[in-house]
């Protein structure tokens, strides 16, 4: 069972995209070339592949999950595009928090 809200990281770009739900997933996702190594963390910091399959997007769960420092790491790393944000001031509790502040960083 996927956790919504999810963040989806593209190999190689530093920029997140948020996703809400598995709707605005399937939206998003069906616009964008994905690659083999692009993934989504979902709020408990389980990881998917995305998928093809028929004609429509799989989400497939791997052994990796991401703990809250990686998806710190993430977020920093984001940030540091924007250069909006002091990156040593980027903290949270958990995962979800990590993924859900990415609604107000934007």
């Amino acid at each position: 069972m996927i956790f919504w809200p999810c963040i989806l990281k593209l190999e190689g770009d530093d920029e997140l995209l948020y996703l809400s739900s598995e709707q605005f997933f399937n939206k998003e996702c069906t616009e964008l070339i994905l690659s083999d190594d692009d993934y989504l963390i979902d709020s408990t910091g389980s990881c998917y592949l995305i998928e093809w399959r028929t004609d429509k997007l799989v989400l497939t769960k791997i052994e990796r999950v991401a703990v809250v420092e990686d998806v710190t790491h993430l977020i920093r790393a984001h940030e540091f595009n924007k250069a909006e944000l002091c990156l040593t001031k980027i903290h949270f509790l958990t995962v979800s928090d990590a993924i859900n502040s990415l609604i107000n960083f934007n």
